[in-house]
């Protein structure tokens, strides 16, 4: 029992760390390859904060614990609205710009009906694998494109030149980092991995519950601590996209990821209860972040960041109880 635990406890550890570091090392080795300074930036923003769900869910499907892959995915998602967004806006209230809400929560939202429709057979073959990765292709593709014609905003160069020059390494310290960095993710997910499955079967719950809790709330500490830091210092668009960011990330990129390596058996009460709730936060979201006195930008308040807490708790609270009944 203490074995398993340690593992996991040490296991998120790592994994954060490690994915501090192979991001470092793939920022700065892009640098020194001429990537545009505001490609690079998104990249790390991007691909950064969502590292630790990407590994995790991959390893857990080839490893044959589907529960954990898509409850880390689908766990990130709502832990990422209900607890991230909910614990930064009682710290500082976050605004919301209202081309957040007109452009990319829609886009949010029919990712997220997407992958529902998917995985309505209760089961994510390699075609619909296929399918999630061709979709995040095409909407990461045109977030990029957006970013370079809006190249000329100020703003938004001297935020990721900020993030760009964070990153800035030697070439060998930046390929050393990238390479470790990638190989220490993979053996801290392993543990992570082998850690909660040990742990389910001790107490004699699914890996499933394992992966909507625990994992899902250590692998989304870098989005909490991200998304804190910029709501303190003003950058309220990069703490709420943060958060839809890696929403589509983990909806499209770590769930097609992990079936396209393994496909998975789909547990129903995902689709019924997990797939629902992460639905109707989603499109809260479009509620929360809305001001009918100023249209171009809304606010989540401190109210409504409890509200949300109010609702992970609830949420957690139902996991336990169905647990427990079981």
């Amino acid at each position: 029992m203490l074995l398993p635990f340690a593992a996991l406890i040490f296991g998120l550890g790592l994994l954060v760390w490690s994915a501090d570091r192979f991001i470092d090392g793939a920022a700065a080795t892009a640098n020194h390859f001429g990537m545009p300074t505001l490609l690079v930036g998104m990249l790390v923003v991007g691909f950064g904060t969502s590292a630790p769900e990407m590994v995790v869910s991959a390893m857990s499907a080839l490893e044959g614990s589907p529960g954990i892959a898509l409850g880390n995915a689908y766990g990130s998602n709502i832990t990422n609205i209900a607890l991230i967004l909910g614990i930064t806006a009682l710290v500082a209230p976050v605004q919301v710009d209202s081309g957040i809400l007109k452009k990319e929560l829609p886009v949010l939202i029919g990712v997220t009906a997407l992958s529902a429709i998917l995985i309505y057979n209760l089961e994510i073959s390699r075609m619909d694998a296929v399918i999630l990765l061709a979709v995040f292709t095409i909407v990461f593709g045109w977030t990029i494109i957006n970013a370079l014609k809006a190249k000329k905003d100020d703003r938004l160069a001297q935020e990721m030149e900020a993030e760009v020059a964070s990153h800035k390494l030697p070439f060998g310290k930046a390929l050393f980092w990238l390479i470790a960095g990638l190989i220490l993710l993979v053996i801290a997910s392993q543990l992570l991995v082998w850690g909660a499955v040990a742990l389910a079967k001790a107490f004699g719950v699914s890996d499933l519950l394992i992966g909507l809790t625990i994992v899902a709330i250590g692998t989304s500490l870098p989005e909490l601590a991200s998304s804190i830091a910029a709501a303190r210092k003003g950058e309220h668009d990069i703490a709420f996209g943060n958060v839809i960011g890696s929403n589509m990330f983990n909806t499209l990129m770590v769930v097609g990821i992990a079936g396209a390596l393994h496909p998975m058996e789909v547990p129903a009460e995902v689709l019924t209860r997990d797939m629902v709730v992460m639905g109707l936060l989603t499109i809260a979201l479009v509620v929360l972040g809305y001001d009918r006195h100023n249209h171009k930008q809304g606010r989540i308040c401190r109210r409504r960041g409890g509200l949300l807490l109010a609702t992970y708790v609830a949420y957690t609270g139902l996991l336990v109880a169905e647990a427990v009944a079981a």
